[in-house]
């Protein structure tokens, strides 16, 4: 497989444009707003740049990395002759089983079709293709061109065959790839949004605030980030529908979403993305600050 397209040129899908082309990947980027793959396209390459500072790469390898991705908005012209297509697209069920459709009626019948999805049924997405058997997960984490992780998820027809030259092709990314089944939020989401959902209902409950829930993690459990901050760059309104499939699909009340989180999605307060969750974000500062919601208190 040389040639990819990537669906959705936001933070995930230009990060995977990013790792594919760095990797000697032709990639064809696609996104329906002009303006969007401009945007991506000027991201890929400031990132680049840093890779450069950092020693990374070369300048050479930066300018050839680049060279190797097409901006796009066309979704049938830009996957036409592909032999792998990753869909990361808003994390909306209806929205990507439309996508799939429309890849599945574009691509070519040999070519697999692999969604980012951080926890919609892999099963479901590929009930509307015709190759069930060649619809796979392939999630990645953030940022994409660090994170070693890809985690692999089989659908209920998934094949082997499938599965195995998907574990090869991240591999090939210099990424450890994980294989796990499909269930709701798979592994990493699983574990994950319950931790961040406790978190939450401890500062809604008023154990602690902010930074000290943030600190016990980051400092007795050696985790890089605290579940708070960490919950603000996944993005909450991200967080909360993760939290939603994961309570319909299991039908237990410990998945349902703490108050303070549909509250504050609601209120239009998502994180990083709109400069105010748990943390408040000036653009261009490194500094840390406790939103003024939650500042010297708890919830």
């Amino acid at each position: 497989m040389k040639n990819i397209a990537v669906i959705g040129s936001g933070t995930m899908g230009n990060g995977i444009a990013h790792t594919f082309a760095q990797h000697g990947y032709t990639v064809t980027l696609i996104d329906i707003a002009e303006d969007a793959l401009k945007k991506a396209m000027s991201t890929i390459e400031k990132n680049l740049g840093r890779q450069v500072e950092k020693g990374v790469i070369t300048e050479a390898d930066k300018k050839q990395t680049l060279q190797r991705i097409t901006p796009i908005t066309d979704i049938k012209s830009g996957v036409q002759n592909v032999d792998l297509v990753v869909e990361a697209a808003t994390e909306n069920t209806e929205l990507k089983l439309k996508i799939f459709q429309d890849l599945d009626a574009a691509a070519k019948s040999e070519t697999i079709l692999a969604t980012n999805t951080s926890s919609i049924s892999i099963t479901k997405i590929a009930s509307v293709t015709k190759r069930a058997d060649k619809v796979i997960g392939m999630h990645f984490m953030n940022p994409v061109p660090v994170m070693k992780l890809v985690e692999v998820i089989r659908g209920y027809n998934t094949s082997d065959e499938v599965t195995k030259r998907t574990m090869e092709l991240s591999r090939s990314l210099e990424k450890i790839p994980v294989e796990v089944n499909d269930y709701p939020g798979f592994i990493a989401n699983r574990i994950l949004m319950p931790m961040i959902n406790e978190a939450i209902y401890s500062l809604y409950e008023g154990v602690a605030g902010v930074e000290e829930i943030d600190a016990v993690m980051k400092l007795g459990m050696a985790h890089p980030m605290g579940p708070l901050q960490l919950a603000d760059f996944i993005g909450l309104d991200v967080c909360l529908s993760i939290l939603h499939v994961l309570h319909d699909g299991f039908g237990n009340p410990k998945y349902a979403p703490c108050p303070l989180l549909v509250n504050m999605v609601q209120a239009g307060h998502k994180g990083v993305k709109s400069g105010n969750g748990f943390y408040a974000y000036t653009p261009g500062s490194k500094d840390l600050k406790v939103s003024a919601r939650f500042a010297g208190k708890q919830a």
